[in-house]
């Protein structure tokens, strides 16, 4: 893995993340433009509506820190977890953390 985030292409799905400033907990930008703790509800952007949804969220920068895409599936799942932070997101926006096998251990 490494640090630096990867390039995704304009049609690759994604999603936009962040850290909520007044709670520091991981949120999704949801298809309407506000935020959600929900990681079943976020928002999947391709294109030019991705880069104006991460735009939107840029400037929303007191409410959040850091937006920035994230690849997911067309249906909305997280994929692509090519550096440590987003997959640390994932696992911890699903509820638990992941181990080294298939089970996960609640936090």
């Amino acid at each position: 893995m490494t640090s630096v985030r990867p390039k995704l292409k304009p049609e690759t799905p994604k999603s936009i993340t962040a850290w909520e400033t007044a709670t520091g907990r991981t949120v999704w930008l949801k298809a309407d433009g506000s935020w959600t703790e929900d990681i079943t509800q976020l928002g999947v952007f391709t294109g030019d509506a991705a880069e104006a949804a991460l735009a939107s969220a840029l400037k929303q920068e007191g409410l959040v820190t850091d937006p920035y895409f994230m690849e997911v599936t067309a249906e909305g799942a997280i994929t692509g977890r090519e550096t440590l932070r987003e997959s640390l997101r994932a696992q911890f926006s699903a509820g638990g953390l992941a181990t080294s096998g298939s089970t996960q251990e609640t936090v």
